[in-house]
């Protein structure tokens, strides 16, 4: 049950962090008072810009908190550079890339089509998990998560805001790299899944962020930002706002991944697009049609039927 909890609360710290991310590209009324946002474009160098501003935040955060929360945290990443740890090191340091690799993708997705069918296209993914776990760690999904996947699916659909224009190119690269996030992350959660065997969460999290940031600053070099008008101390704070959501939600997943698998963890976190839904409305006025509503209700009603199914699995 904690892990099934730390996963669903870990789902609610993405929400905040997704909504973030619109009022960085998009102005809005915060709780209806106040307008903020609209700082940037959402265009692919910008979307690097600051994917790169979370991690710089991001990362000496986890390093300040990394021994409290886990104090043999350093001394396991020195380890890992010991011959014998070599292979860990690398699969860990694979993790970060796919971690670097599914942000990325989901950040171009974001700039090119509206945010709630990005972020419902990416958590598609855990179709693309269940399908991995089974064929790599032979975690074969029961009749019953088959059916819940299926109506997480059907649920996160509804809640998708109307797309009413034709499909232009941009939309089409838009919706295939939102998909292939989702594919990336999947990677991503399967792969640590197994990491986690021999190495804790901890250490997991702080070495996948610093890849991250490594090779997002690397991206930028594709680009000049020599554009003085940026309004940079409202990017920095929305980057720290955005790196303490980040950091508590991949920390709380990653712990709860290593307590009821990467299947179940996936499932339960793909009620983010119905949560943000419900988030994006309390906080920036985004108005929930009755669509919307059926499929939060629906969402909801799944995560519920999961957390039964795995609470009478364990029991057994």
């Amino acid at each position: 049950m904690l892990g099934f909890l730390l996963v669903l609360l870990s789902a609610f710290f993405f929400c905040f962090q997704n909504v973030i991310v619109r009022v960085l590209f998009t102005e809005h009324r915060l709780f209806g008072m106040v307008a903020v946002g609209g700082f940037v474009t959402p265009t692919l160098h910008h979307s690097f810009l600051l994917l790169t501003q979370r991690m710089v935040w991001v990362v000496p955060l986890m390093g300040l908190l990394a021994a409290k929360l886990y104090p043999p945290t350093w001394r396991e990443i020195g380890q890992l550079t010991q011959p014998q740890h070599r292979p860990l090191l690398l699969r860990s340091l694979a993790c970060g890339s796919l971690m670097f690799l599914y942000l990325a993708l989901l950040y171009v997705a974001i700039g090119l089509i509206p945010t709630g069918i990005a972020l419902t296209l990416f958590f598609t993914y855990p179709a693309f998990t269940a399908l991995l776990s089974w064929g790599w760690l032979g975690d074969r999904p029961t009749l019953l998560r088959w059916g819940v996947m299926g109506l997480v699916f059907v649920g996160s659909v509804l809640t998708l805001p109307t797309l009413k224009t034709s499909l232009d190119h941009n939309s089409w690269l838009g919706i295939v790299t939102g998909v292939a996030s989702g594919g990336a992350y999947a990677l991503y959660t399967v792969l640590a899944q197994q990491v986690f065997k021999q190495l804790h969460p901890v250490p997991f999290t702080w070495l996948s962020f610093t890849t991250t940031l490594i090779l997002a600053g690397a991206s930028l070099s594709f680009w000049n930002f020599q554009e003085t008008q940026l309004p940079w101390l409202s990017l920095w704070i929305g980057g720290l706002l955005s790196a303490v959501f980040t950091f508590a939600g991949h920390l709380l997943n990653n712990l709860g991944i290593r307590r009821i698998g990467a299947t179940t963890a996936a499932m339960i976190s793909a009620s983010n697009p119905a949560l943000t839904v419900i988030l994006a409305w309390l906080a920036i006025q985004e108005t929930l049609s009755g669509r919307q509503l059926a499929g939060t209700a629906i969402v909801t009603l799944s995560v519920a039927l999961l957390s039964w199914e795995h609470r009478r699995a364990v029991s057994k």
